[in-house]
């Protein structure tokens, strides 16, 4: 037995699933795509050591300061004549002209998503300059656009992950209860879930923006009370297949109750059901934001945010740099979920069984 698969069972992974993994790992497109979009969403989680005006490391006279996360320093602290918050590209300048041995350390990147960056003599947007440090160049308002991006894709990401864990816990729970019991309780709860998914998404958070600012905790709301609905049925479908089974029967027959039974038999026997759509639910999420934003009818300006990146790259088509930089990040991100999925799919497929090399 390999290394891999004795840790597996020690954390207690069956070695049914343990064998699922190891198909999983076989499958290398989905799983280096999940390797990359992993490392990607973990650095999306610190972008503000990458990518940030605040200076990460600052030596002053012997003294170290950490701005990056701390709170707001003014600039007389540093020696210069203002009392609001430091410029440090501007310190840094200072310190390399003035060589009395005090250092700075910036991020790859020195500037923030929500900086307007202006240079005399030049209206935004402006296209790259690596000179500048604006590697993707400036949007209309002179901020920097990978700045945009980067933080753009912590925001989209969260938001996708917390409307799938409503979603897909509401939907298990309410799924589950309609398959295990069925009857009139589940003949009453469709006719409720028909009635729900009818109405239209759109005019709904159409109309809440109408009348208050939608922010993060308001549209992930809006969409969790309409995309439970899918997952509802799935579970409900494969729930009903389960409880027949012999396991099923005999868990009953010894008496254990009904919580028992699903939460420690139907569940996880459906958990390869469930994974295997968690990564297009994550693309659903990606896409439903980015479309809202591109709308308007999405996060606040100046949120930063890809659909807001879009309808400036639509109607500021000379400033090419912008539409080309979202729609590869999207693409890119797209195209990692897509893979992953398919590798989770194929390798949880219980008829499945080929090896990819």
């Amino acid at each position: 037995m390999v290394a891999g698969e004795k840790v597996l069972q020690m954390i207690g992974i069956s070695p049914l699933t343990a064998k699922k993994i190891k198909r999983f790992r076989s499958i290398r497109r989905g799983y280096w795509s999940l390797v990359v979009f992993a490392l990607l969403v973990f650095l999306s989680l610190f972008a503000e050591l990458l990518v940030n005006n605040r200076a990460i490391v600052v030596s002053y006279n012997g003294r170290l300061y950490f701005p990056t996360y701390g709170n707001m320093i003014p600039g007389s602290v540093f020696g210069l004549d203002y009392e609001y918050e430091t410029n440090y590209r501007q310190l840094a300048k200072k310190f390399r002209a003035e060589q009395d041995g005090n250092w700075i350390v910036m991020p790859p990147v020195p500037y923030g998503p929500y900086e307007n960056d202006l240079s005399a003599g030049r209206y935004p947007p402006t296209p790259p300059s690596f000179s500048q440090k604006h590697y993707l160049g400036t949007d209309t308002s002179g901020r920097d656009v990978l700045a945009r991006l980067v933080y753009g894709f912590r925001t989209a990401i969260l938001f996708s992950l917390a409307l799938l864990a409503i979603t897909y816990v509401t939907g298990i729970i309410i799924g589950c209860a309609m398959g295990y019991w069925g009857g009139l309780f589940d003949l009453l709860l469709q006719r409720i879930i028909e009635v729900w998914s009818n109405i239209p998404v759109l005019y709904v958070i159409i109309i809440i923006s109408s009348l208050l600012v939608p922010s993060f905790v308001i549209l992930l709301v809006i969409m969790a009370c309409f995309g439970w609905v899918s997952r509802t049925w799935i579970m409900r479908t494969v729930t009903y297949k389960e409880r027949e089974r012999e396991y099923v029967l005999a868990a009953r027959a010894l008496g254990a109750s009904d919580l028992r039974i699903v939460l420690s038999h139907i569940i996880p026997n459906t958990v390869s059901i469930i994974i295997t759509f968690v990564p297009f639910s994550i693309a659903e999420g990606i896409i439903a934001l980015t479309s809202l934003d591109y709308l308007g009818f999405g996060l606040p300006p100046p949120t930063p945010s890809w659909g807001e990146l879009l309808h400036q790259g639509w109607t500021n088509m000379d400033a090419w740099w912008i539409v080309c930089s979202v729609v590869v990040a999207l693409v890119l991100t797209l195209t990692l979920v897509t893979f992953i999925g398919e590798a989770i799919r194929e390798a949880f497929d219980p008829k499945m069984h080929t090896t990819y090399e």
